[in-house]
């Protein structure tokens, strides 16, 4: 969800991690010249035809390859061990990730950020975009287009994707998703 806290939680995580690395999907939007207008004037920007996905597969591909290379902090953040330091983890942030088929296969573990309407359209009315929210905007096309791919998501039930409340504390999702890929990095260790 858009204002759920995707960055801010990457980014938390990332200092945290061992040799941790994040890409997000923000980076790979197109100009403004090249995104869809509707017939109300909306700029569709909450759609995948409004990013350059391919450029971003390459780019998550291109990590996978040579994750050493791809100036990767490789400092030891406060919860490194000796056992961790060949392990490499990428973030992976964004709005319509699960929804691009070409993703789907490089997943390890998905989160996905939930908001109520009331608390995602506050945060969003707090935000400076570029280009601005038009009068409308967030009923008219946000809002919409994050329940469409959200349905998406809950409709593919081979999907296995941990839902996360966003209203609830930086610190206390911080605190669960660390302990998950925790654990997860423990299993692939064993």
């Amino acid at each position: 969800v858009t204002n759920g806290g995707k960055t801010t939680l990457a980014e938390k995580l990332k200092k945290m991690l061992p040799n941790c690395d994040i890409i997000s999907q923000d980076d790979f939007f197109k100009p403004e010249s090249e995104v869809e207008t509707d017939e109300r004037g909306f700029k569709l920007y909450d759609a995948l035809d409004a990013l350059y996905m391919d450029e971003m597969v390459t780019k998550i591909h291109n990590w996978i390859k040579s994750p050493a290379s791809s100036g990767v902090v490789t400092e030891e953040p406060q919860s490194a061990c000796d056992n961790q330091k060949n392990i490499y983890i990428l973030i992976v942030e964004g709005f319509l990730l699960y929804n691009y088929e070409p993703l789907n296969e490089l997943w390890n573990r998905r989160y996905f950020l939930t908001l109520p309407y009331e608390e995602c359209k506050r945060r969003r009315s707090t935000r400076v975009y570029q280009p601005a929210d038009t009068p409308g905007y967030f009923d008219g096309h946000v809002w919409p287009m994050y329940l469409k791919y959200k349905n998406e998501l809950e409709e593919n039930a081979s999907m296995q994707v941990v839902y996360l409340d966003g209203t609830k504390s930086q610190e206390e999702l911080l605190s669960y998703v660390y302990s998950d890929i925790m654990q997860e990095l423990n299993k692939l260790r064993e």
